[in-house]
């Protein structure tokens, strides 16, 4: 069986594919949302995959640039985990990381038959413990993550991007 040749023309899926410092300035400014998206070309498998792996560097060091809020005392009103979070990103104006809304997803999954199924998620975990449970799960996956295995994660995903928040925050470099 032959497989299909290789498209000879990059197919453009964002804005902005290129690995080169001007477009990280952008996303740093707000604007690079699409920026860690799979680059589409006719390079080798092993080359997508390192170029994967950088963008999967890029995005992990963005991310422990971010700090974690500190005082997060604010009762959010949630029916699922998801939903928790789409909240807490735009109350504190920050993205999730993509294993923190995988996570999220996972939970809201592993409901689904359970006796609670039906009840908001504030009524079955108080709030400010939901929330403060995220934001220890999102410093763990910021601060700890290695890129080496996101770019895998991201491989092994071709919808990865969807998990990436496009919410970008302006961040002063020292």
């Amino acid at each position: 069986m032959k497989r299909a040749a290789p498209v000879e023309e990059p197919v453009e899926l964002s804005s902005d594919d290129s690995l080169s410092s001007d477009s990280d300035d952008e996303t740093v400014k707000g604007k690079g949302e699409n920026f860690f998206r799979l680059p589409n070309s006719s390079k080798s498998a092993a080359s997508a995959e390192g170029a994967l792996i950088r963008k999967a560097e890029m995005y992990q060091e963005y991310m422990k640039r971010i700090p974690v809020p500190e005082h997060c005392g604010s009762l959010i009103p949630s029916t699922s985990w998801l939903g928790l979070g789409r909240s807490m990103k735009q109350l504190y104006e920050q993205p999730l990381h993509y294993l923190t809304n995988i996570l999220l997803r996972q939970w809201d999954q592993q409901r689904f038959g359970s006796d609670n199924e039906h009840q908001p998620l504030d009524v079955i975990v108080h709030p400010r413990k939901a929330e403060a449970l995220i934001w220890a799960t999102e410093e763990v996956h910021r601060m700890t993550t290695s890129s080496h295995h996101l770019g895998k994660l991201w491989a092994s995903d071709p919808m990865y991007h969807a998990h990436i928040d496009p919410v970008f925050p302006t961040l002063k470099l020292e």
